[in-house]
């Protein structure tokens, strides 16, 4: 799948004061990880499993 059709989502700890923002877009497989500044720069792919460690971790 190309990373162009994804639903992306940003961070409800984002704000719009231009600071530091986050996307995802969670697919069956993975989850896709972007900089809502920089829609068109590098993205991040890692696996559903190791999304769910990092969240854990972070809550």
């Amino acid at each position: 799948m190309t990373t162009a059709k994804l639903t992306w989502v940003k961070s409800t700890h984002s704000d719009g004061g231009g600071g530091e923002c986050v996307e995802i877009a969670a697919q069956p497989r993975a989850v896709h990880i972007r900089d809502s500044k920089r829609r068109s720069g590098p993205q991040l792919s890692i696996p559903r499993a190791a999304w769910a460690d990092f969240i854990s971790y972070c809550t």
